[in-house]
């Protein structure tokens, strides 16, 4: 059983998901929709986390460790399509959920709460961490989608050693940083490119209709109870917001964007460039599935559409969203400066759906990516859109264990 302990603290309760959950097993978790080649369990003591992990082929000691990093509103859960095919070519297969989500434990649920243990850095450790006490001294492969790819991509940038090669989903990386460079001699202080993040969000206001970056919404105060009690439902919120950013959905004709303006996002779904005053909730409610497309739907059923359900009907949102309010605050990324110039030299392999917005969201990202990132190898698999591990996992593993092989050839031929 997980344990809320509520504490008040003047007018705010807040409540620290506790730790010392027992172990769970495949039964106690899933509620029957996970292969019996999966199991669900609790690891202790993860950079001062109780880590809930789902894994595949860990009966034979020896096999090379796979770990697969979730992103927003996924959890380890996410990735069940996929860890028996990885199983099966003779991996151990990890999926945690990562700090804020699922069963992990160790983290304050609160708005309110300190954001810096949110950081990417910090979750950057966490994988470390785990990988640790798992027994591995490096991973086979590394794997990360959504919020899971920078995590992965710094855990390639800084610790190279014990993550030889890396698999970005998704949400491109487009490098470290920069410092400016060259300035000493200036009488003026370095310009920055560019709209910052509050020019832009009065830029979309001032649109017709007036709009918002779902980023700036999500980050607010009143997005956790917005996605936790949605009028509509959990399950049929969830069901909206995974059918309208899948290729199931389509509207769903992703395309580069020029500039990082207001002009240039306005035509993004909605849900991406939502309209201002509206919760995501109601952005999501006019593209319901029909009965039928949810019949349909083989890679999420409505029982597993339920284990979403229950889980975000336990915990909230609160602690997924902080990593939202982590990337929109500049203090907060500071400590990235530290890889200033560096970049990821480890075989990689950035991964989309063509049926995907997020490889375009971020205007000249994945431009960008394929410049800074030296050795990436780029894939769009069709009949995806964001959710690739569920909606394509066997085009999925298909890719990753090619790059695997092309890895290992390439280990081989520097030795």
């Amino acid at each position: 059983m997980v344990i809320a302990i509520v504490q008040l603290y003047g007018d705010h309760h807040i409540i620290v998901i506790a730790k010392g959950v027992p172990e769970m097993t495949t039964s106690a978790y899933g509620g029957g929709t996970l292969s019996q080649a999966i199991r669900s369990r609790m690891i202790p003591g993860i950079n001062g986390l109780d880590v809930h992990i789902l894994e595949g082929g860990y009966e034979s000691p020896g096999r090379p460790l796979a770990l697969l990093l979730h992103g927003f509103p996924d959890l380890s859960y996410g990735w069940r399509h996929l860890i028996p095919l990885l199983a099966d070519a003779g991996y151990h297969v990890v999926a945690p959920d990562q700090r804020g989500f699922g069963r992990t434990t160790g983290w304050v649920n609160d708005y309110d709460t300190p954001l810096t243990p949110f950081g990417l850095l910090n979750s950057t450790r966490d994988a470390l961490a785990l990988v640790s006490a798992l027994g591995y001294r490096s991973t086979a492969m590394l794997v990360g989608h959504d919020f899971g790819s920078p995590v992965a991509a710094y855990c390639a940038v800084a610790r190279p050693d014990v993550f030889p090669s890396v698999v970005l989903m998704s949400a491109p990386f487009p490098g470290t940083p920069d410092l400016p460079f060259g300035t000493a001699e200036s009488k003026v202080a370095a310009v920055q490119h560019g709209p910052n993040a509050r020019d832009l969000a009065v830029a979309l206001a001032a649109l017709d209709p007036p709009r918002v970056s779902y980023v700036q919404y999500l980050s607010t105060r009143a997005a956790n109870d917005d996605l936790w009690h949605p009028p509509q439902g959990l399950h049929a919120f969830l069901r909206g917001f995974f059918h309208v950013k899948s290729a199931d959905w389509p509207g769903n004709r992703p395309y580069p964007l020029k500039a990082r303006t207001a002009q240039e996002l306005a035509p993004m779904p909605t849900y991406y460039i939502m309209e201002l005053g509206k919760t995501m909730p109601q952005t999501v409610a006019p593209f319901q599935p029909s009965a039928d497309e949810v019949l349909n739907c083989r890679w999420l059923t409505d029982p597993e559409l339920e284990v979403y359900a229950q889980e975000y009907g336990r915990t909230g949102f609160q602690g997924a969203l902080q990593t939202y309010r982590v990337y929109t605050d500049p203090a907060l990324n500071a400590e990235l400066s530290l890889f200033s110039g560096k970049t990821i030299d480890v075989p990689s392999l950035f991964i989309g759906g063509k049926s995907d917005w997020a490889t375009y969201a971020a205007p000249g990202a994945f431009e960008l990516m394929k410049k800074k990132v030296p050795r990436m190898g780029v894939a769009l698999a069709d009949g995806a859109g964001h959710w690739i591990q569920q909606e394509q996992p066997a085009r999925l593993a298909e890719l990753l264990l090619d790059f695997a092989k092309e890895v290992g050839k390439s280990d081989v031929s520097n030795h």
